[in-house]
Parts: structure tokens; C-alpha cells; sequence
């Protein structure tokens, strides 16, 4: 397990981009094989990512976690942006289509990843959050998300938002996720910029073809930085920054939340005209 340290909203400022990076961006997740994970010190969350090929792979525990298991004082959410696999937790079996998710409860044991063809294998991506109460396990396909749709081709940030793991459907402690899909021809994840002092977000981006970069923007609004960032790395968003980005291309994201607040539309808005 690797960690990252953030920078505070005053120190930021003087960074250069690779320092930057060190703080607030994990390395590429999916390796074949194995399991992936980075602990970032904003909110302590943990980010993920699981390959299984030719056999299963098994959710550790680490030192720096003090547990006897992983999910002993955590809640996880795991999407598969893979191909199909299965995620069995303390028994039970969860087949995991692409785009599906999986809410797993704090005190879940025994977490076990699979993929049914190893040429082509699941990915799950898995960002976790310290739980302060016992819940349930929850399976939830791409379809029973709760679908948003929002923004316009005029203004480059026509999108599909689908809230997988968010209250109504998923009973979580803090945790909440889903993804968004950019339109053909869309290129802004968010528009205008927001920020929300109540919850610490991890971005995670993906479908985007090699040579094409994301361009997320961090910072306070009139202290705007930006890093370009490939497919399939993720990072952090601490309270103090602005949550937006722009692609050379369309894309897709997962988007994970934790803190006090789980409404989605808990938000600042700040003009475009306003950022420097």
C-alpha cells in the first residue's frame, strides 16, 4: 500500500506539478494480477485497483490500518469498469457486470475479487472511507442507479450522471459514488466549478484513449493549478479546491464523496469568469 500527503491550501501555491502529483495523484491503478491500493491522508481514503486474472485475489489488511481485517472499521465501494467478474464477500457471491457497483459494509470479513475470463478481466476500482456503524452489503447494477442527465453540447459539458451508491439506494455511513459519462463532443466533467467544504471527493478517470489527457483543476478559485493526468490514475480533492477538469476528449469518471454531508447537490458554484 502506498500514501500520499497532501499539500494545505497555502503551500500549494509554491508547488511545482511532479510535487503536486506526489500529493494528490496515485500512480497507474490496474495491474494484472493484482491489487492496487493508496492511502491519502484527505479524509483518509483509500483508493484501489483490482485485476484478478487466473485466480482470485483477496482484500488485505495493512500495519498502517491497525485492523485484523480491512473492513473491520471501513465501508468500501467497489465498480468494475472491466470485464465481467464477481466480488463474494463473507460467502455471498456478487456478479459484477461492467459499470455495476458494490457497497461493502463495515465488518465484512472475507473479500474476495474474480474475473470470468482472464483475457479479459474485471477491473474494480475500490475507494474506501473510515465507517462509524454497521450497514448492509449492497449490490446495485448500472440500471438501478439513480440517472441524472445535465449540462448542453453548447457549453462542451453534455453528461449522464448514474448515483450508484448514494441514499435511497444504498444505506452508507459517508461513502458516496457513481459515474459520469461525457457526451460525444462534451469535454468539461463539471460546469461551472463547485466546491463543497463539507466532503473531501477522489476522481477517477477512464475511457480515454492513450494519447488524450484530462486536465484536472485544483486549487482555491483565484489560485486555480492544473495537472494533466491520463487514463486510470485518480485524484484527491480536498475541501479548500474546486472540483472541475477538461479533456482533450470525451471520457468517463468515477466520482467517490466522504464527509459530513451526503447530498449530491450540496454544492458552491463559482463562475467560470472568476477563476484565475
Amino acid at each position: 500500500m502506498k500514501f500520499m500527503f497532501s499539500a494545505d491550501k497555502r503551500s500549494y501555491k509554491n508547488m511545482r506539478n511532479d510535487e503536486l502529483r506526489e500529493a494528490f495523484v496515485t500512480d497507474p491503478l490496474f495491474i494484472d494480477g493484482s491489487i492496487n491500493l493508496t492511502y491519502t491522508d484527505v479524509d483518509r481514503g483509500l483508493v484501489g485497483g483490482i485485476v484478478p486474472t487466473s485466480q482470485a485475489l483477496e482484500l488485505p489488511t495493512h500495519k498502517q490500518l491497525a485492523a485484523d481485517y480491512f473492513c473491520q472499521r471501513r465501508e468500501a465501494g467497489v465498480i468494475n469498469i472491466g470485464g465481467s467478474g464477481s466480488i463474494t464477500v463473507d460467502g455471498q457471491i456478487y456478479a459484477m457486470a461492467n459499470r455495476d457497483s458494490l457497497y461493502i459494509a463495515k465488518e465484512s470479513k472475507h473479500i474476495e475479487f474474480r474475473s470470468d475470463d482472464k483475457s479479459m478481466p474485471a477491473k474494480f476500482y475500490l475507494v474506501s472511507y473510515p465507517a462509524h456503524r454497521v450497514t448492509k452489503t449492497v449490490h446495485v447494477p448500472k440500471s438501478l442507479a439513480h440517472t441524472i442527465h445535465l449540462g448542453a453540447q453548447e457549453t462542451s459539458n453534455e453528461r449522464t450522471i448514474f448515483q450508484s451508491i448514494r441514499p435511497g439506494i444504498v444505506d452508507s455511513c459517508q461513502l458516496v459514488m457513481g459515474i459520469t459519462e461525457l457526451k460525444t463532443g462534451s469535454v468539461w466533467n463539471t460546469k461551472p466549478p463547485h466546491t463543497h467544504f463539507r466532503r473531501t471527493e477522489i476522481y477517477m478517470y477512464f475511457d480515454l484513449p492513450v494519447e488524450e489527457r484530462v486536465f484536472h483543476l485544483m486549487g482555491e478559485p483565484t489560485e486555480v493549478r492544473s495537472l494533466s493526468l491520463p487514463g486510470e490514475v485518480a485524484i484527491a480533492s480536498p475541501v479548500w479546491s474546486i472540483h472541475s477538469g477538461v479533456g482533450t476528449t470525451n471520457y468517463t469518471f468515477i466520482w467517490a464523496m466522504g464527509g459530513e454531508n451526503q447530498e449530491f447537490d450540496d454544492m458552491d458554484h463559482i463562475k467560470v469568469s472568476d477563476l484565475k
